[in-house]
């Protein structure tokens, strides 16, 4: 299949005449074929954003909830053909490309909803005057999608920012280009106006770049890695432009003595291992009190090697391939630092082409890389907690602070302990890969800034603006 850029409404060929060779990471055949834009086209894209902003801004609330549900219901009847891309460019694995797809239509409703809850307020401030606080939308906003989730997290970004009234450009991940070609698809089926969302699919310094750094733009939202993360927000600052960033995590998931060691195993095992570790949440770093450690060692070793690794279309693979065969070299690189260094390994460490077989290291300690470096893999980390504050210490030695979990029977604890986390989301007995369409998603320190989900979305894709009306005579000091 070949996919063109989608830019004012338009399917369109490249003037680059640069067409990338979007390969399967399965085994790493040519899954389609997809124009890339270049310095030319985006700035088409841009113009027509600003464009349609205006009046896409002005559009009754009725009309943009109408355009997403319509796009929701266009997901939901494609939801097949969606899934297998997910499964064929992404590598995700048959029960998390049809999660992930139906995530998507999700989000298109949650942010319907959100057309009708752009709320102000209203004070009273002074006699005689009426004080109003107005949220209005930003304009044209830039999203930056990675290849994790691509249709999810570009999701987010797309149909919360047209919730608000802004106009969007989408640079989608040039891994996963074919996601971001399916929302403008849904978007296009439903009716929505020219302009208003664009897809110029291409690298990061041809198209990523000009998005940042273009005046036109309003805002960046951005989900990747920390370093490019930062080197955005720099260019952003210079420029006084609103920016998110959803960036790494190198997730704990803290076990204390008194829970159940087999619910533990199932809870971290889904943590560790979904969509083959490659998860801003997954659960990297497992923190276990000493008189349960060596019982949850062994268990959860013996779990990990039930995991099937295979094809993704096969719908009992857990498993599935990494983005890219250079991933696969990271890892081997930080189990080799880990085991010199006094690690044990349990299971794993190896891989085939870009499957990598689910990997426990135990006994593993801060002087080694792994226990700070994120892997993006399925590979996770068992450390020794001496008691829970113990725990809660090791948790917090990281420049991360996104998710996390912390397992315990003991509430009053768990409510004490959960709010000295360093993380923008704990999960009291549950993994730390959890999401929904209305929440507070997002981490602190070096693993982001701002919020996605719902109205907290609707906040960040919105300024405010102070307006008052005098309706009787004002008074003045002279």
């Amino acid at each position: 299949m070949e996919y063109q850029l989608y830019i004012n409404g338009e399917w369109k060929n490249t003037v680059t005449g640069y067409i990338s060779q979007d390969k399967n990471p399965a085994d790493d055949s040519i899954f389609a074929q997809v124009h890339f834009a270049g310095r030319e086209e985006v700035d088409e894209a841009i113009a027509s954003a600003q464009k349609a902003w205006k009046p896409w801004a002005d559009t009754t609330a009725d009309e943009k909830e109408r355009i997403l549900l319509k796009a929701a219901d266009w997901m939901q009847e494609h939801i097949d053909e969606v899934a297998g891309v997910l499964m064929g460019e992404s590598g995700s694995a048959f029960g998390k490309a049809y999660f992930e797809a139906g995530f998507a239509v999700d989000i298109l409703r949650a942010a319907a909803g959100e057309c009708r809850r752009v709320f102000g307020e209203v004070q009273q401030q002074a006699p005689g005057e009426i004080s109003m606080i107005r949220r209005l939308p930003l304009g044209v906003v830039a999203g930056i999608a990675p290849f994790n989730f691509p249709l999810l997290l570009a999701l987010k970004k797309v149909a919360f920012a047209l919730a608000a009234g802004n106009t969007f450009v989408l640079k989608p991940a040039s891994a996963t280009p074919v996601s971001g070609v399916m929302i403008a698809k849904a978007l296009d089926a439903a009716g929505l106006p020219k302009g208003v969302f664009n897809l110029v699919p291409g690298s990061g310094e041809a198209v990523g770049k000009m998005l940042v750094e273009d005046e036109r733009i309003r805002m960046v939202a951005f989900t990747g890695s920390t370093a490019v993360g930062k080197g955005i927000a720099a260019k952003a600052s210079q420029r006084l432009k609103k920016y998110t960033l959803e960036m790494g995590g190198k997730n704990p998931l803290i076990l204390l003595k008194d829970f159940d060691v087999e619910q533990a195993v199932k809870i971290a095992g889904f943590g560790a291992f979904f969509h083959q570790g490659q998860i801003c949440m997954c659960t990297s770093r497992m923190i276990v009190e000493e008189p349960v450690y060596d019982q949850f060692c062994e268990k959860f070793t013996a779990y990990a090697k039930t995991m099937k690794v295979g094809d993704p279309h096969q719908q009992d693979t857990i498993i599935g391939p990494l983005i890219k065969q250079e991933q696969c070299q990271i890892i081997d690189s930080q189990i080799k630092d880990a085991v010199s260094k006094g690690a044990v390994l349990l299971t794993g460490g190896t891989h085939e082409g870009n499957y990598y077989q689910p990997t426990v290291l135990s006994n593993v300690t801060p002087d080694m890389r792994i226990f700070y470096e994120e892997s993006f893999g399925p590979v996770t980390s068992i450390i020794k907690a001496k008691d829970e504050r113990d725990a809660v210490r090791l948790c917090n030695d990281n420049e991360y602070g996104l998710s996390s979990s912390l397992l315990t029977n003991d509430l009053s604890k768990a409510m004490a302990l959960s709010l000295d986390m360093e993380a923008g989301m704990v999960h009291i007995n549950n993994a730390t890969v959890s999401d929904n369409s209305t929440v507070a998603f997002g981490g602190v320190k070096n693993s982001g800034v701002g919020r996605e989900g719902g109205s907290y979305s609707i906040d960040e894709f919105t300024e405010l603006k102070w307006i008052t009306v005098q309706y009787t005579p004002a008074q003045f000091p002279f």
